[in-house]
């Protein structure tokens, strides 16, 4: 009996992950619980070489059950070189099935921003959509 085994010693690839913003966004006015409501995005990556990565989604609690927060997961590898040409806006998008009437609130991600209590640090932006769900 022969037995082959392999060993690599090549380091697995790497990679850093972010959150990009999203740049513009589509969903219904009106919303029904249990039925499934499409939200489209539309977002930048900043160079070929950011992967999308799924859409960040992000429920609330406590208080905040009925809040939502919308991003974007993308990574890149580490070590890969990049032009820095600017690719056209990509596409994403996601499926929201409510279980409760209620007050949601998207929060959507549109980047880092100024703090505007202190100058020196930079704090997380949102655009936040209110949505009433019914029966």
């Amino acid at each position: 009996m022969t037995t082959l085994l392999s060993c690599s010693l090549d380091e697995p690839d790497r990679y850093n992950f972010y959150v990009l913003p999203v740049e513009s966004y589509t969903m219904p006015s009106t919303f029904k619980v249990g039925a499934s409501h499409k939200i489209e995005l539309k977002y930048q990556r900043p160079t070929v070489c950011y992967n999308y990565g799924g859409v960040y989604y992000v429920y609330g609690t406590g208080a905040d059950s009925f809040t939502r927060t919308i991003g974007i997961n993308a990574n890149t590898k580490v070590g890969e070189v990049c032009t820095e040409e600017l690719p056209p806006l990509s596409d994403a998008s996601f499926n929201f099935v409510p279980q409760e009437t209620g007050n949601y609130k998207f929060k959507f991600y549109k980047g880092k921003g100024p703090d505007p209590d202190d100058a020196t640090k930079e704090i997380d932006i949102f655009e936040e959509v209110a949505v009433v769900v019914t029966q």
